[in-house]
């Protein structure tokens, strides 16, 4: 893989912008959806106050707010909004392991929407893990629907000798991601535009994902996982990393799981592609309920539940 091509002007606006938040001592937890929502519907909770309220909870602001030079940043970057005489920043800042992050502004309506909240701190906690437990070293991994790149950035920074891939179709996550990893040090961490692993050559000795497992009506690509309960995406990268796991090489997909009367059908049909090949595998929730609010949707009439799980399969040598 080819090192990193240097940043446009824009981007690096925005990486500038992730120091002076830093400098500020910015920190931020992105919370689900539902409760970003009633956080912001609480009275008083209309305009920012604070970075926090900026960057982190998406509230309009007046420009006197900001340090000097911040607001400027923004719209070097292409990320300020203006509306009813307020500004609203179009990208939201986490904290992750220490590290900022930059993602989507709430909400996350649009079609090529970066999305980042507690999947991604789950997701960085599996992968982290894997790592502490892994002996041999990792010289090329994978990050697959990279979105702002947690996955990648997080095995590039513990792996700083691997050449870290991270691949997306959405080049508006790319972009993040491209950023992120230049903020956090990731030298050797790229963005590819690809297709699962389509547009990335030869095999790797990790492999991580973080997809989609929803069943979202819009079919928006940061939610919408496919299949009759989600789960369809999540098949396919595995069918993927199974042709492109190295001897010795692993995968850890963390993804959704629909329950439905006491079954999981996704493990059944991971399962299924697994039985007979050799590789070693398992399976655990780490949560066993997110997403509650989903089950009110058509698709899952019939679902109990759904859980994060994490599906790790290890290619035998």
């Amino acid at each position: 893989m080819s090192e990193p091509s240097p940043l446009s002007p824009p981007d690096s606006a925005l990486l500038r912008l992730l120091g002076m938040l830093e400098g500020q001592g910015y920190r931020f937890v992105t919370p689900t959806p539902l409760t970003h929502a009633r956080v912001n519907g609480r009275p008083g909770n209309e305009e920012a106050r604070d970075l926090r309220d900026v960057f982190g909870w998406s509230r309009p602001f007046r420009e006197a707010l900001l340090p000097a030079g911040m607001l400027a940043l923004l719209e070097e970057g292409g990320v300020l909004g203006r509306e009813g005489g307020l500004c609203r920043s179009r990208v939201r800042v986490s904290a992750l392991e220490g590290v900022l992050f930059l993602h989507s502004a709430y909400p996350t309506t649009g079609a090529d929407a970066v999305f980042f909240g507690p999947d991604t701190y789950r997701f960085a906690a599996a992968i982290s893990a894997e790592l502490r437990a892994r002996a041999a070293p990792v010289r090329r991994a994978v990050d697959v629907g990279c979105g702002a790149g947690p996955g990648g950035i997080v095995v590039a920074r513990a792996c700083p000798e691997a050449e870290v891939a991270m691949v997306d179709i959405n080049d508006a996550a790319l972009r993040l991601a491209r950023i992120n990893a230049a903020f956090a040090g990731a030298a050797r961490a790229r963005a590819v535009n690809s297709n699962l692993l389509t547009g990335v050559a030869g095999e790797f000795d990790l492999i991580v994902a973080n997809p989609p497992y929803l069943v979202d009506p819009a079919k928006r690509a940061y939610r919408h996982g496919g299949g009759d309960l989600g789960a369809g995406l999540s098949l396919a990268i595995l069918d993927s990393a199974l042709e492109r796991l190295s001897p010795g090489g692993t995968l850890v997909l963390y993804t959704g799981a629909a329950v439905v009367k006491g079954e999981d059908p996704f493990r059944s049909a991971a399962a299924a592609r697994l039985a007979g090949r050799g590789e070693e595998w398992s399976y655990r929730e780490m949560d066993p309920d997110v997403f509650g609010e989903e089950l009110e949707a058509e698709a899952y009439r019939e679902a109990d539940r759904i859980a994060a799980v994490v599906l790790t399969v290890n290619r035998r040598k």
